[in-house]
């Protein structure tokens, strides 16, 4: 079996009101990219994946305008994907979804939100003292995680978890001292989402479990490290029995500020040139270390098969600012 994340641009832009592909001339969000550009080069990266599953993270908007699970069948129906039926969970008002794009002949997918005592489902809110001032501060998730139930059709059951966590930019900060401040304080919401995200996960016990998507954050990725002792990446990772494992963030955290595997390349217009990241994980809980797990990162420059591929390579490019992660296994 062969499951996937991928964070796809601002896919949103490429639909019209009726959830229907623009696949025009008209400019994408991309910069340079047209809409029929990036619809292409995404059809071309689904096909040449072909997973079984795949995580969408910024998926097509879902809401009271907009029809998330229509646009991404019609998407994988436009490029004839074996994985054409799509789940979305608690729609968030950021036009960015998480969604489960999957074949129904391999696996089954259903939403299946679940609570435990310390950790309520992810459309709730947890209290938490996020600045040591004895007050529970509240805490809630911008863009709720996908939990789901799967089912492969050999019977192997486990659940998946996508997940897309995000510091906020210092909106409204006049000086450097305050927006200091304001990122100081959203980066330790996030750090309270992983670790709300790591209480549901070890209420899970021994079920298999797998956490896909983008974090946002890893060790040695920005000055908040040291401040507070731990990236979202070690927290959601956990320690012990019930720690989840990911080569690529292993790796990381054993190098720490030596080269490590990227998920992403963003422009940075100002300093002309592009910067590299490792944002995007699919983690796994022990009972998957025995199904002869395989993990791949489909990076243009970095994989060679994907760079001797000219027409791969171009469509990993043009279609989003981060690059699929596939993790194959014996379901």
């Amino acid at each position: 079996m062969r499951l996937a994340t991928y964070n796809v641009e601002w896919f949103a832009n490429l639909f019209d009101d009726e959830d229907r592909l623009f696949e025009d001339g008209g400019w994408s969000a991309r910069w340079d990219v047209t809409r029929a550009q990036q619809t292409q080069a995404l059809g071309h990266v689904f096909r040449r994946m072909d997973a079984d599953a795949v995580m969408v993270i910024e998926a097509p908007d879902a809401g009271r305008r907009h029809n998330g699970v229509v646009a991404l069948e019609r998407f994988a129906d436009r490029f004839d994907l074996r994985a054409r039926k799509a789940v979305i969970g608690f729609a968030n008002d950021t036009q960015q979804e998480i969604a489960l794009l999957y074949d129904p002949d391999r696996l089954s997918a259903v939403h299946d939100p679940q609570s435990a005592p310390d950790a309520p489902q992810f459309d709730g809110t947890l209290l938490m003292d996020l600045d040591v001032d004895a007050t529970r501060d509240t805490v809630i998730f911008s863009k709720p995680p996908l939990e789901l139930a799967i089912e492969a059709a050999s019977g192997f059951r486990f659940r998946m978890i996508g997940t897309h966590l995000k510091s906020k930019a210092p909106h409204g900060a006049r000086t450097d001292a305050e927006a200091m401040k304001i990122s100081i304080a959203n980066r330790r919401k996030q750090l309270a989402q992983a670790i709300w995200l790591r209480r549901r996960l070890d209420a899970m016990g021994d079920t298999p479990v797998m956490v896909l998507g983008d974090l946002n954050d890893g060790p040695g990725l920005d000055t908040f490290e040291d401040l507070f002792g731990r990236s979202s990446v070690e927290i959601i990772l956990g320690e012990g029995q019930g720690a989840l494992f990911d080569p690529h963030a292993a790796r990381a955290l054993s190098s720490r500020r030596g080269a490590v595997p990227t998920t992403a390349r963003f422009w940075i217009r100002t300093e002309k040139r592009f910067l590299q990241a490792l944002l995007d994980y699919i983690m796994v809980s022990p009972q998957f270390r025995t199904r002869a797990p395989r993990w791949r990162i489909w990076h243009p420059l970095d994989d060679p098969d994907c760079w001797r591929d000219a027409g791969l390579r171009d469509a990993l490019v043009t279609a989003s600012d981060h690059f699929p992660v596939t993790l194959d296994f014996d379901a």
